[in-house]
């Protein structure tokens, strides 16, 4: 998803809420040490943080509602407490009914939602943003989540993953799009500043955000539970259910189909070095060539 409504002041908020993710993408386990000297009470209130964004972005349109400042000041701080509490009950990372909860809420609020008119019309990212940093916080500082592959620094082998999985993936897309009369395929070629845009956009606010939580996540844990065939396709299927609303105002199950298959590349390349760069790579270049071509 692209941001409109862009200012001076939303690209500083921009540039904020990057900045704990892109410190966990690139020094996730010093990250993790560093908060886990801080006293118990600091570790669990530092998320409250995260409703600044909030904070300024609705005053500074005239939108601020004590509801949502007190949503975005709590909900972090539970997310904490929760995943603390696992890391105690469930110390081999199985997977523990705080983990699903946490889960099930982050996975309902972006796909309805449920916090978008909080917003200004054409900043919804920065809400998902929001909830990225709060779940990476609660996840690897606090949870401690292993094998997650969240790490962003580059590896020639996370490209040579990714594109062998587009290159997988595209037949079997345009077999299954064209049957279903999904997709229509159309000349367009971009400017080289509008593409580039456009890929870093969808990497940024679409596809980092959805990686993380379906196989970073989701499959992650799901793999200690039942495996890794096993594990690829209940993500893969969540991971089309969360398509059930796109471009359309009904089931749009063609879409859930498409993208059911879709998470299964995705989730072939998050799994064979276990890097969320190379899923990322695959799905932002699905995602950049359906919106020019299809």
């Amino acid at each position: 998803m692209r941001m409109s409504n862009v200012t001076p002041l939303v690209i500083a908020v921009l540039v904020a809420e990057l900045v704990p993710a892109a410190a966990f993408g690139f020094a996730a386990d010093r990250m993790a040490r560093a908060v886990n000297r801080w006293p118990v009470s600091l570790r669990l209130a530092v998320p409250a943080l995260l409703v600044v964004p909030y904070v300024v972005i609705a005053a500074s349109q005239h939108m601020f509602h004590w509801r949502w400042f007190a949503l975005y000041a709590t909900l972090p701080v539970a997310m904490a407490g929760l995943l603390s509490r696992a890391s105690v009950a469930d110390a081999e990372q199985r997977g523990n009914w705080r983990d699903a909860l946490i889960l099930l809420t982050l996975g309902l609020a972006v796909d309805l939602r449920w916090f978008d008119v909080a917003w200004p019309a054409g900043l919804r990212g920065l809400a998902n943003l929001l909830l990225v940093d709060a779940g990476l916080y609660g996840f690897l500082a606090i949870r401690g989540l292993s094998g997650t592959g969240f790490d962003f620094h580059p590896h020639w082998s996370d490209w040579k993953t990714g594109l062998r999985e587009l290159v997988f993936f595209a037949p079997a897309v345009l077999v299954l799009g064209l049957a279903l009369g999904f997709i229509h395929p159309h000349a367009n070629l971009p400017a080289v500043g509008n593409a580039v845009l456009t890929w870093g956009g969808l990497f940024v606010f679409v596809v980092v955000p959805e990686e993380l939580f379906f196989r970073a996540w989701v499959q992650n844990l799901l793999e200690r539970r039942v495996g890794r065939r096993a594990a690829l396709v209940i993500a893969s299927v969540l991971f089309g259910l969360s398509h059930f609303n796109k471009r359309s105002a009904h089931f749009n199950w063609r879409y859930v189909l498409l993208a059911t298959v879709a998470g299964i590349f995705y989730g072939r390349a998050w799994r064979e070095r276990r890097r969320v760069p190379a899923s990322t790579i695959t799905h932002t270049c699905v995602d950049w060539l359906w919106s020019f071509w299809f």
